[in-house]
């Protein structure tokens, strides 16, 4: 197709072309000019007329560049554009005008300087409007994709700027809020209310809604969701304000709908001040700094400009990976230090602490997968337990200022080994809390991450595109969840609130139904649930039963209040606790049964220890024989 061939040229070819055209309309315009005057076709009969005829071109192309007509891109011209062409054809004409009552020798009526307008600015505006139809009529040959943009505000204008020059999206309309912008027309579209958004699809064969609302609330941006979610399209959406990159909207900024846009919760700022006071100017290390949490914690540090930054972690890849993120950063004054190493090897960790005089230790370092753990109980109890107890005697021992574990809700009232290693982690600290006073240790509970490894939304996603189905353990378990960033910014907060022993627990919102939310997940994604009321549907739920340590309901607090902190965000648990004396014991036989790999008496100890661990299956420890 012609058109097809002249949009792939080069911008100096095109614009050639450009100029070449208006060069002819503007020729056509004066002598069609003379001819309707003059009721019949009229070319000039001597050199004077001729002068008139080809000065047109000659006087207005060089103001069409003064005006810069030839910069206005043609597939996203709009009034601006047209205003722009207006201007200069009534300047263009009006020096013609003067030029030609100079020279023209035949007796003919004012009006002609009217007409070559009205006609000049037919030929010019129309060429150019009509090209661009033919670009977007072409455009949709190539199955574009037909999309609504839901924000008829800059961020919506900018966009659609952008779209037109897209070879994947066609926009067809605007949806917007605000009642007093219906029925306008933004760059030749429509703006509609969300009302109209049913017909909408249907007559163009929209197949996406494009969110451009980048600064509303995230309370406001979740209702948009629901109510776009009965409706056969994919959602996209920018990102918050504060996550534009740039002043202008790009295509790349678009990101399918996730499961942080469906928190409905708007952020706290955060206290600058408690994010430093343990990090600014100190040596910190992170432990299992290769994690989904512990390389969030070393990249949001490494901002807070510790004066030293120490990266442990256990697998070599991991620590491969956020060690070369960290120094492709080229943050100049902070050294970065990547060490391998195990929590349970008290002596490395010694020589750590004591040759680098490390101040504040973020203790990320756990294994944390429920039926894995179920699977290796022994190796869950030494890593998670033992651990941390090594990481915390260690820090007492080479005076460690602040020491901050990073706990997780399934220590609460726990049904697997891992839910109650994590308790019994929280204990050893609390009790160590009691016995000195060199280093002080704080707690940090909180529920799911998004995007953290092994987590269910990538699984989801994974299963969406593969065709189906989602598997859900069970149709009524419900999480909390939490964006990793945000988890991060609000450990580093409550750490630095802790006065010693201190258990906080992260306000994780409203729980989310997993089955609600794979629903969502295929609804926003442009397909059906297949169900037995919808068998035609693309994505199946499959529901396959709890796995092992599995809860159906997540818990926060052990104990039936909290106490509120300066961040609304956080809370202050107060919830019983072991003397050391008494865990000394328990962690003494803990030990042998481990040595022995005695699963039945290494249950016992933990029941013991925790008397909220409540198993949910019998013991599945792989090594274990009954």
């Amino acid at each position: 197709m012609l058109i097809n061939r002249i949009t792939q040229q080069s911008r100096f070819v095109k614009y050639l072309i450009m100029l070449l055209t208006d060069f002819v309309f503007l020729i056509c315009a004066v002598l069609l000019s003379f001819s309707l005057i003059l009721n019949d076709w009229h070319w000039p009969e001597n050199i004077n007329s001729l002068i008139v005829i080809f000065s047109a071109p000659i006087v207005a192309i060089p103001v069409f560049l003064k005006f810069g007509l030839y910069q206005v891109i043609i597939r996203s011209i709009g009034f601006k554009s047209i205003w722009i062409i207006v201007k200069s054809i009534s300047l263009y004409v009006f020096i013609w005008g003067v030029f030609w009552l100079t020279v023209a020798s035949e007796n003919i009526t004012y009006s002609i300087i009217l007409i070559n307008w009205m006609l000049s600015l037919l030929f010019i505006s129309g060429s150019r409007v009509f090209i661009r139809w033919l670009i977007l009529k072409n455009k949709r040959s190539l199955k574009c994709k037909n999309v609504i943009i839901y924000g008829a505000g800059s961020a919506g204008k900018q966009l659609l700027v952008t779209l037109v020059h897209s070879d994947k999206y066609n926009p067809v309309s605007f949806i917007d809020d605000n009642s007093e912008m219906y029925k306008c027309f933004i760059d030749g579209l429509k703006v509609f209310s969300l009302d109209d958004l049913e017909y909408l699809i249907d007559d163009n064969n929209v197949t996406a809604v494009l969110l451009a609302m980048p600064s509303i609330s995230h309370i406001r941006h979740n209702e948009i969701i629901s109510l776009l979610e009965p409706y056969s399209v994919s959602v996209l959406s920018l990102p918050d304000v504060s996550e534009l990159k740039e002043c202008r909207v790009k295509i790349t900024d678009l990101h399918e709908i996730s499961i942080k846009d469906l928190l409905g919760r708007d952020f706290v700022t955060a206290n600058k001040e408690l994010l430093s006071l343990n990090i600014l100017g100190k040596v910190v290390m992170v432990t299992g700094a290769g994690g989904s949490i512990g390389s969030e914690l070393c990249r949001q540090i490494l901002l807070l400009k510790p004066k030293v930054l120490i990266l442990y972690e256990l697998n070599e890849f991991a620590l491969y990976v956020i060690d070369k993120e960290l120094l492709d950063l080229d943050i100049v004054d902070i050294e970065v230090l990547s060490i391998l190493g195990s929590t349970n090897n008290t002596k490395r960790l010694s020589r750590i602490f004591k040759k680098f005089g490390v101040q504040t230790i973020y203790h990320a370092a756990a294994y944390k997968h429920v039926p894995m753990v179920e699977f290796n109980n022994s190796e869950g109890v030494s890593n998670n337990i033992f651990g941390t107890l090594n990481c915390a005697k260690t820090a007492i021992s080479e005076r460690v200022e602040n020491f901050v574990l990073i706990s997780t809700d399934k220590a609460v009232r726990p049904t697997s080994t891992m839910g109650a290693t994590k308790r019994f982690a929280e204990m050893i600290l609390q009790a160590l809390s009691k016995e000195q006073n060199k280093t002080r240790f704080t707690m940090v509970r909180f529920g799911n991450v998004l995007e953290s490894s092994g987590s269910v939304i990538p699984l989801f996603k994974k299963q969406i595109k593969e065709g189906g189905p989602i598997t859900v353990t069970d149709a009524e378990i419900i999480r909390y969840f939490m964006t990793i960033p945000e988890a991060v910014e609000l450990v580093i907060q409550a750490g630095a609130m802790g006065k010693g022993g201190d258990v906080f627990v992260l306000d994780m919102g409203k729980p989310i139904r997993i089955s609600d939310l794979a629903r969502k997940m295929i609804h926003l994604s442009g397909l059906q649930v297949k169900d037995n009321s919808n068998p035609n549907g693309d994505i199946e739920i499959k529901y396959i039963g709890l796995r092992p340590g599995e809860k159906l309901y997540e818990e926060l607090l052990i104990g039936d209040t909290a106490l509120d902190t300066d961040n609304p965000m956080i809370m202050r648990a107060q919830e019983d606790m072991l003397t050391w004396n008494d865990l000394r014991l328990i962690l003494d036989d803990l030990k042998v049964t481990i040595d022995n790999d005695d699963q039945k008496e290494l249950r016992k100890l933990l029941i013991k220890a925790v008397p909220e661990f409540k198993p949910q299956c019998e013991i599945k420890d792989l090594l274990y024989s009954d």
